[in-house]
């Protein structure tokens, strides 16, 4: 029986919020009884340097159970998802998605794995796909893709606000941009 839980919870950005995660996975291991060990991190899954994913499959050893909030947490790919499964699997830990209700250590949850990791992929690439052809019908009509360019106006009066002593928190709300491009503006040369 396991008596640990190898939590591992990942979100793309910055910006975003791991507390959903965190919480699923400290609740499903107080349902089981079992000590929660617990990774994060905030990186996209197109970096292959997921330190802490790979800490946490480190950590892991027979008996424990690896549990992630979804699928697309772990892994980019299929290929990539039955790597780290399998991996799992050979040190004879345990595999559960919460909210995918996927768990391998029973021959049910083997086949629904196969096919949830096969239907992710394909969501995936559909999403890519329509992002695609969204971005390209809007080119074609004419319209600007990304984010609009600062003018100078701007610029100077990032400069001036912070050179009157106003934080980037208030020079970002009276200029309607991101803290981080207050600071961004600051550091160009002039």
């Amino acid at each position: 029986m396991a008596n640990r839980m190898i939590g591992y919870c990942r979100v793309s950005t910055d910006e975003q919020n791991l507390e959903l995660q965190e919480d699923s996975l400290a609740r499903y291991a107080a349902e089981k009884g079992l000590e929660l060990v617990l990774y994060t991190e905030k990186v996209t899954t197109r970096k292959n340097d997921r330190i802490e994913l790979q800490n946490a499959m480190k950590a892991a050893t027979s008996g424990d159970v690896f549990v992630v909030y979804k699928l697309d947490r772990l892994a980019r790919s299929t290929k990539e998802l039955y790597q780290l499964t399998d991996e799992l699997q050979k040190k004879g830990v345990q595999f559960v998605s919460i909210n995918d209700q996927l768990d391998t250590t029973t021959p049910t949850g083997k086949a629904m794995f196969g096919m949830l990791a096969v239907f992710a992929e394909f969501e995936r690439d559909i999403i890519q796909q329509r992002t695609k052809a969204g971005l390209e019908a809007a080119r074609k009509r004419g319209r600007l893709i990304g984010r609009p360019k600062l003018n100078d106006k701007t610029k100077r009066k990032v400069r001036a606000l912070f050179s009157a002593g106003e934080s980037a928190s208030d020079i970002a709300k009276e200029c309607d941009i991101a803290r981080s491009t207050v600071y961004k503006i600051l550091n160009e040369e002039n």
